[in-house]
């Protein structure tokens, strides 16, 4: 099945006046939700773990990892001998690892820009040996 450009696969669209289930779900518990969160909140001050859990999960955001800063000098060299560099800290065991696939991942974002650059200058320098078109 093939689209036409600019044309909807769906022209007509959803039908009006069609239910949406999530939203009468909502507006069908949202009266009770006072009543709800009293009972959960009396349920964990008596003891109720689960209850307890469910209000902190939903209050408290959950705590992350934070890994310290590792210094780490890379060489001047190619950006090839600089993920290299980051390699070889990580298999030495002076970088962790998920520290070492992020600067991997930078380096790979730098050699693509590095790239960009390239290709702009050696299309400045064709232009300018043949003129603009």
């Amino acid at each position: 099945m093939t689209f036409k450009r600019g044309q909807s696969g769906n022209p007509k669209g959803r039908p009006r006046g069609t239910k949406n289930t999530a939203t009468e779900l909502r507006a069908a518990i949202a009266k009770h939700i006072p009543g709800i969160v009293d009972r959960l909140v009396k349920t964990a001050m008596m003891g109720n773990i689960n209850a307890a859990e469910l209000l902190l999960a939903r209050v408290v955001p959950p705590l992350r990892a934070v890994d310290q800063a590792t210094q780490m000098t890379l060489p001047d060299g190619t950006l090839t001998e600089q993920g290299r560099a980051v390699l070889a800290a990580v298999a030495a065991g002076s970088l962790p690892p998920d520290q070492g696939a992020q600067l991997v991942a930078a380096i790979g974002q730098l050699a693509r820009v590095a790239e960009i650059d390239e290709l702009e200058k050696r299309l400045a320098a064709l232009e300018g040996a043949n003129g603009p078109r």
